[in-house]
């Protein structure tokens, strides 16, 4: 991994330097847009809408719209002249339980590292931290947005998860919160033991990304010339009678899974397999399957830049 930011966590008069790493990435497959009759990249111009002159990189600036259509530009210096107290640090402001910060509010995963100096305060306040079983709040300022967010601690790494502030978190502004369910005792009683017969250690390995694992398989039977073969996805069950039918069918069928061995997952791409003609119209040869699987899952995107 490569650091994205360096700096410091400051917690009273103790300063741990550290180095910054994104915790997370995604696995997506990535396209380019293409000439779908020859290939050929697609390619997008900057061009100004007032004379009509592509614009390069360095004469573009960031303008802000009011609400009467004017603009107002804003150029690198006015940006590098406001006030970022934490710039630079990571801001411990106060300790508190896990439970206390609802999720809602995390943004992205970033790893922590100490710098070669700061090794022992930085074990120091993990131990303690980790003992304690709270979170620490904290305020960073990263590529000129200051957020709030929480150090934790996972794997002996101290965890930094960047916040939303509380007006960036929708309100639930929906009908139904203000109307009167009527909710019959055997119909929540059904409910909890579905809840309960469902119930078992969560292990993220377990799962994947069936749809991402498909796609590559397209992409390397195209590659190779092959047939492409889809997976058929199984019929569903016909809808119960009412809501406690329902509710009982999916017990039992919980139950059944249970007795019968399953884990209780998800079907991942079962069913018949069929046929369709899919061959690629450029007719690559075997030995590109390899480097085009490498290729497709080489392509990752990110949620948010640091």
């Amino acid at each position: 991994m490569r650091s994205i930011w360096k700096g410091a966590i400051s917690f009273g008069l103790v300063t741990i330097p550290v180095k910054l790493y994104s915790a997370t990435e995604q696995r997506d497959v990535a396209f380019h847009q293409v000439h779908r009759e020859d290939g050929g990249r697609i390619r997008y111009k900057r061009v100004c809408t007032k004379d009509g002159e592509e614009i390069p990189y360095s004469d573009i600036a960031k303008g802000y719209e009011l609400p009467g259509g004017e603009i107002v530009v804003l150029t690198d210096e006015d940006f590098e002249n406001l006030p970022l107290s934490t710039s630079r640090r990571i801001d411990v402001l106060l300790f508190a339980t896990e439970e206390q910060v609802d999720p809602i509010y995390f943004n992205k995963s970033y790893y922590l590292e100490p710098e070669a100096q700061g090794t022992k305060p930085y074990v120091l306040l993990r131990d303690a931290l980790e003992g304690s079983g709270k979170v620490a709040v904290v305020k960073v300022a990263l590529r000129q947005r200051e957020s709030l967010g929480t150090l934790r601690v996972r794997d002996g790494v101290f965890v930094l998860e960047t916040m939303l502030w509380p007006d960036e978190v929708r309100a639930p502004e929906f009908k139904f919160l203000e109307e009167d369910v009527d909710l019959r005792p055997q119909e929540l009683q059904m409910a909890t033991s579905l809840i309960d017969s469902m119930e078992r250690d969560f292990d993220p390995t377990e799962y994947k990304d069936a749809y991402r694992e498909a796609l590559e398989s397209v992409i390397e039977a195209k590659v190779e010339g092959r047939e492409v073969v889809t997976q058929e996805l199984e019929e569903e069950a016909p809808a119960a009678a009412d809501l406690l039918s329902a509710l009982r069918a999916s017990v039992e069928a919980a139950k059944k899974g249970r007795s019968g061995g399953g884990d209780g997952k998800a079907d991942e791409g079962g069913g018949a397999k069929r046929s369709t003609s899919g061959k690629a119209k450029t007719g690559g040869k075997s030995g590109k399957s390899s480097a085009a699987k490498s290729k497709a899952k080489s392509g990752s995107g990110s949620r948010k830049s640091a």
